[in-house]
């Protein structure tokens, strides 16, 4: 959806892809060798020639194939202003930080108040996934641009992702394959097994460094050397635990900071799959509630005709898929992605309709084009690293490994929590299966006592992020750090949507307000 952030990944991105929340270990583990793996909570002091480095902006060209570009350079703000690049230099390893480096590709728009003693400073943006490229969304997130008044605009590929070293695992042509099958749970985790060799065949030596923590560590490396004494901060759905993990290790170091679509940082990966799978067949019935609202553009006459047409589709298409003019057939994984896709907005539910409506009279075409977006494949058939990314950064984090026995003991629980992503949500959770590196821990540390007020923002109707887990990650933050926000609206992501929650974030970060706890918007 152009113009939009793209926001956590669920574990229905695909059978490959595992929903995981780790984030920060006590004790990391070992790797696939067998030795112990050096903790990143140990990291030592970074050098002079990182802390001091001078960033070199230039105009920017089109984002790569790797960010998920469209072949355009972003164009000029609506003062004129330009967009500008670089690259910043990291550790490879927090823990050796006089070592090997990375480069990390960053965007900018400078504030309008340059130099006029209203600018703040910068404000960071993190857009989730993990994996999606902030270079590549910064520029369409039109919301924003209201903040330029006091702050530069500033995003970035996390590692891992796009052009900061971003991890290759399969071909374009073996992505497609690997989308086109279909698998029980057996042969979901000797695909992935398959998969996880790909990526350390092709990127084994970042694999072990594109966790949250060290993810958390670049920015306040960014912080730096923007010249901030403070990281004012914008995170999105993965981007508000990437928040959170970054509060926890930096908190004299958190400026005006607001999480949008607040990931849950006390669920381990299956309790947050089965929360997922619950949060998207609620968003689906809200729309079946509001389609049947709507004669003449809705296919269903009722909620009940349509759970039940929908759950018949994707039994048709699990027994025999969908031709599309592509040539390629939609599978009833595909089928399940596409609508996950529409169902993060409700701007996109009329063209739900009428991709559901196509789909029922044979055509695979809508569906699979909404799949292949939320899988970064492009109109030729490129792929972007945002399938490679999420796993690799989700792999990092989590310690959790679940078998194909695990699996299948819960699909009853995941089936009843929902009918239509319950099977697939579950089977998602074998994404680590042979992985290469172990994860460092099943939930994130949040805790940040010390820190700046930091709004937490959550929506009722969010599929990806249910809103429980706003209160969740607010009480984590602390007592005067935590300060929490519901909005009664549908989808992910409130800012730049709900007039309310718009204010309160702008008041926030403009005007250093901090909203009463517990606001409600409507």
């Amino acid at each position: 959806m152009p113009g939009s952030p793209t926001l956590r990944t669920t574990s229905l991105l695909s059978a490959s892809l595992l929903l995981a929340l780790g984030a920060t270990a006590c004790s990391p583990g070992k790797d696939d060798t067998g030795r112990e793996k050096p903790s990143p909570s140990a990291a030592a002091a970074l050098p002079a020639s990182l802390t001091s480095q001078k960033l070199d902006w230039q105009p920017c060209p089109a984002p790569s194939t790797a960010q998920g570009g469209e072949g355009k350079a972003p164009g000029k703000l609506p003062d004129g202003t330009a967009w500008e690049c670089t690259t910043l230099k990291a550790p490879l390893d927090y823990a050796k930080p006089a070592g090997d480096t990375i480069d990390l590709a960053m965007i900018r728009a400078k504030a309008e108040a340059e130099g006029s003693g209203k600018r703040i400073g910068s404000l960071l943006f993190n857009f989730g996934g993990p994996g999606a490229s902030g270079v590549a969304t910064l520029p369409g997130y039109t919301p924003a641009q209201s903040l330029r008044t006091r702050y530069d605009l500033v995003s970035f590929d996390p590692r891992g992702v796009g052009d900061s070293a971003g991890v290759k695992c399969l071909s374009d042509k073996e992505w497609d394959e690997q989308r086109a099958k279909t698998l029980d749970l057996a042969g979901t985790a000797e695909q992935n097994k398959k998969t996880a060799a790909a990526c350390k065949k092709n990127s084994g030596k970042v694999l072990p460094h594109v966790g949250t923590e060290s993810a958390a560590r670049d920015m306040d490396l960014m912080r730096q050397v923007l010249g901030d004494t403070k990281l004012n901060y914008f995170g999105i759905s993965y981007g508000t635990e990437l928040g959170g993990v970054y509060a926890h290790l930096f908190p004299k170091n958190v400026g005006r900071t607001v999480l949008d679509a607040v990931v849950d940082p006390t669920q381990d990966p299956v309790q947050a799959s089965l929360g997922q799978a619950k949060g998207f067949q609620l968003a689906l019935d809200n729309y079946l509630a509001h389609c049947a609202k709507t004669p003449g553009a809705c296919p269903y006459q009722s909620p009940k005709d349509g759970r039940r047409r929908i759950t018949g589709l994707l039994a048709k298409t699990g027994k025999q898929p969908l031709p599309t003019r592509s040539g390629r057939k939609l599978t009833q994984e595909q089928a399940v992605m596409g609508m996950v896709a529409m169902l993060y907005s409700k701007e996109t539910w009329p063209a739900l309709s009428v991709s559901l409506s196509d789909a029922e009279q044979g055509s695979g075409d809508n569906l699979l084009l909404m799949a292949d977006s939320y899988s970064g494949r492009d109109d030729k058939g490129r792929y972007n690293t945002m399938q490679a990314a999420n796993g690799a950064i989700n792999c990092a984090d989590t310690k959790q490994r679940v078998t194909p026995q695990d699996v299948q003991a819960r699909l009853p629980e995941f089936r009843k929590a929902s009918p239509v992503f319950g099977e697939l949500t579950a089977k998602g959770l074998l994404g680590c299966t042979g992985w290469p590196v172990t994860g460092q821990s099943d939930t994130p540390e949040v805790s940040a006592p010390g820190a700046a007020p930091i709004v937490v923002i959550g929506n009722a109707g969010d599929p990806a992020t249910p809103v429980a887990g706003a209160r969740k990650m607010a009480d984590k933050l602390g007592k005067s750090v935590g300060v929490l926000l519901t909005v009664k609206g549908e989808g992910h992501g409130t800012y730049g949507v709900n007039q309310c929650a718009t204010q309160a974030v702008n008041g926030h970060l403009l005007d250093g307000k901090v909203p009463t706890d517990g606001t409600v918007c409507s």
